[in-house]
């Protein structure tokens, strides 16, 4: 979904499938700033921002903010192979291409996205979480997927905290046990929130709550800042090792879709 100044833009199709969009900045004072908020659909939308913009720049508009809390293409931050496409370097040119005064982005998943577009403003998703912890409780243990998570996370709220080490076949890349790490001894009988950057098809954080249960904890919870619509195609929603999962409206979600999905998009 995108919106320019809090007015969501409608975004049509020609016959053909091209793009139809209309947008009238009227008489606004053209040093004023103009936010495009950018909450990620589908690739077409891309598109849409650049006509947009471009579209604003000729009618005189300069001084133009990119919100766009989820980086599309972040998990293709590096090549390893002559055919792997490197499409956030070139995600990241186009962005740059349009000159924006500044591109807010929240929780990035990486650092290589944050290096490649310019005038970058990183947002921390500990208001959120925040939120979370207010409407759920504080009596908790908060639990990190990975180490890379716990450094992320740990120091933002004060909770007690374990964190994961997965355990790989490495024949065949698949991962087939988890260590937890931490305040272990803390679980047995607590609840626990989980919280990561990112959720794809949830068999991390399915295979996270499995052995936390083993472990004696209680009712669980998921913060993740991006809900992919992969989450639809996995296991995850078909159990029910977790009873919630919050997450932001930074890709676009229809919250009455699962009950069991939270968006926080007030703060």
């Amino acid at each position: 979904m995108i919106r320019l100044n809090e007015k969501r833009i409608e975004v049509n199709h020609f016959p053909d499938g091209t793009l139809l969009l209309k947008e009238n900045p009227g008489n606004q004072n053209k040093e004023d700033e103009m936010i495009i908020q950018w909450n990620y659909e589908n690739n077409e939308e891309l598109l849409a921002v650049y006509f947009l913009t471009k579209h604003l720049k000729e009618a005189g508009f300069q001084n133009i903010v990119l919100k766009m809390p989820y980086i599309p293409n972040a998990r293709q931050d590096r090549v390893k192979k002559a055919e792997d496409v490197f499409t956030l370097k070139y995600f990241a040119e186009l962005i740059n291409s349009l000159s924006f005064k500044r591109v807010e982005i929240l929780d990035a998943h990486s650092n290589v996205s944050l290096a490649l577009i310019d005038h970058v403003k990183l947002l921390s998703p500990k208001p959120y979480i925040d939120k979370v912890i207010d409407q759920i409780g504080t009596d908790l243990v908060l639990f990190c997927p990975d180490e890379g998570a716990k450094k992320r996370y740990s120091e933002m709220v004060d909770l007690p905290c374990c964190f994961g080490i997965k355990n790989r076949d490495f024949s065949t890349g698949k991962i087939i046990g988890l260590d937890v790490w931490g305040d272990t001894k803390k679980l047995m009988g607590k609840d626990v929130l989980i919280i990561d950057d990112i959720c794809s098809y949830g068999g991390t954080f399915l295979s996270s709550a499995k052995k936390l249960k083993e472990m004696g904890a209680n009712e669980i919870n998921l913060f993740v800042t991006h809900l992919e619509k992969s989450v639809w195609n996995g296991e995850l929603l078909k159990t029910d090792y977790i009873k919630k999962i919050y997450t932001t409206d930074s890709i676009y979600q229809k919250e009455d879709e699962n009950d069991r999905i939270k968006v926080i998009t007030e703060l």
